[in-house]
């Protein structure tokens, strides 16, 4: 049973009562959010938390079930999304322009005061318009909670690497077509900001330990938040490759206090370059953590189809919460949290 710091459990009117200050500003977060989205033209939708895919990133580990068939057809393996992505596209191939979410998520990973392992997500999508739309959303959307009255500094991860690395990104990146870049270069530079080496450290190790730890701490630190876009193409995921700089993929993050609330894509729209990047993915996963997660055929239907042009964001909404309601820790600003059953 999970408890207060002061050993009351959750639930009890005297802990309930110490977060309800927080719960009160949730609900008007999620009044204002329904309230921006719907007096700019998104439908609000709703997708199925089970799926056949639970999402392909290599380092996400999903929660599986069994679906078994009452008239003693074959059981169905399926997993809790880790994103309503594939779902909410299929409907974008189906013909819908603008459209939203708020979705419970789940993510296999210890709780953290930052994580919860089921927690709510707000994905929105726009038809036939750039990330500068959803970059001016971000905006107004911490205008509107209360989180920031200044727009968001727009920075690129070449340009914050330069900034407070000291190096070229980039230039560390032989081959820009290349999904697993010789890591020699980049090893090289965190070397020389004191980081040894470390045995097996692919390319992405290295860029991931060194914007954790030289980086993000800057990030929407100065009074103002802050826009990373313009990742190197290898950390594309599920975005297109700028077309005026192949170097670089069409995906931005948000962070507010050194905190990421937000990733953005310009999404990928062609068949064969995303299958091609899931198989990727999905032996990286393998050879990692010694399991894969089955490609949802059906959204590798719907690229083939036709998915329009579109750009789309996903962000947490309890850590908007927290920035809004000055909480330390995701639990504040749960109306319940993730019990395991254990007393402490």
């Amino acid at each position: 049973m999970t408890r207060s710091p002061s050993g009351r459990r959750w639930w009890h009117p005297d802990a309930l009562a110490d977060r309800l200050p927080h719960l009160r500003t949730r609900a008007r977060v999620v009044a204002t959010l329904r309230r921006y989205f719907d007096s700019h033209g998104f439908l609000e939708v709703e997708t199925p938390a089970l799926q056949v895919s639970p999402g392909l990133e290599p380092h996400l580990k999903a929660f599986e079930t069994t679906l078994h068939d009452a008239l003693g057809g074959p059981d169905a393996r399926l997993y809790l999304h880790t994103s309503p992505e594939f779902a909410m596209k299929k409907l974008l191939a189906g013909g819908l322009p603008r459209i939203y979410q708020m979705a419970k998520v789940w993510r296999n990973e210890n709780r953290s005061p930052t994580h919860s392992p089921e927690f709510t997500m707000v994905e929105w999508y726009r038809a036939g318009e750039g990330l500068s739309a959803l970059m001016d959303d971000c905006d107004r959307i911490l205008w509107e909670t209360g989180v920031s009255p200044r727009p968001a500094e727009r920075l690129s991860v070449e340009d914050a690497f330069i900034r407070w690395c000291g190096f070229s990104v980039l230039d560390t990146i032989a081959d820009p077509e290349a999904l697993d870049p010789d890591p020699s270069a980049i090893k090289a530079q965190a070397a020389r900001l004191g980081h040894d080496a470390r045995e097996g450290d692919r390319w992405d190790d290295v860029f991931f330990r060194l914007l954790l730890e030289h980086i993000e701490p800057h990030l929407g630190t100065e009074g103002r938040p802050a826009i990373l876009h313009s990742y190197p193409a290898c950390m594309a995921a599920l975005s297109r490759r700028n077309p005026d700089d192949r170097r670089v993929a069409e995906r931005f993050e948000l962070y507010v206090n050194g905190l990421e609330l937000a990733n953005a894509f310009a999404e990928l729209t062609d068949l064969a370059e995303q299958r091609k990047r899931f198989e990727h993915d999905m032996d990286l996963k393998e050879a990692l953590y010694g399991e894969r997660y089955p490609l949802d055929e059906d959204f590798l239907a719907a690229l083939e189809y036709g998915l329009p042009d579109c750009t789309g964001i996903a962000l947490g909404l309890d850590r908007l919460v927290m920035l809004a309601a000055g909480a330390d820790d995701i639990a504040d600003v749960l109306w319940a949290p993730v019990e395991t059953g254990s007393s402490g």
